[in-house]
């Protein structure tokens, strides 16, 4: 069971559709920790050319979701409701499996450091248990 319906998170985040890869939140503790959900289906436009013959869903996709369940995390807070979090920087990151179509892609982000407009978390995505990547995530928060 979610807290977050695509509804409530379309309330925190600006992505839209094909560019949200946010379907739920099942675990927020605003500005340090969140748990979501991207539902990676075969019907998505991109699948139409990566790769038609074998459908992988992309590694720079799977970042960009830590990125917006991170961004869930931090704009829960009451000091930055309608603000915008953008990427800053991406480092360590690491593929470790690959994301297929019927998977249901995990997004774990804990943020790690949080001063004023500008932070740090560590987002890990999974398959089941099985780890598929992970990354360290400089943000910095923007007005709307």
């Amino acid at each position: 069971m979610s807290i977050y319906t695509i509804e409530e998170i379309k309330e925190i985040l600006p992505h839209r559709h094909p560019f949200l890869f946010i379907d739920a939140v099942d675990e927020v503790i605003p500005g340090e920790r969140v748990v979501a959900r991207k539902n990676v289906s075969y019907n998505e436009h991109l699948f139409q050319g990566h790769f038609p013959e074998q459908a992988v869903f992309p590694g720079v996709l799977i970042c960009e979701a830590m990125a917006q369940a991170g961004g869930i995390g931090i704009l829960a807070l009451d000091e930055y409701k309608g603000k915008l979090a953008f990427f800053g920087a991406m480092e360590k990151v690491r593929f470790r499996g690959k994301v297929v179509p019927g998977d249901v892609l995990r997004l774990e982000v804990e943020v790690k450091r949080l001063r004023g407009r500008a932070g740090v978390a560590q987002g890990h995505a999974y398959v089941g248990d099985d780890l598929v990547a992970e990354a360290e995530m400089t943000f910095f928060i923007g007005d709307a």
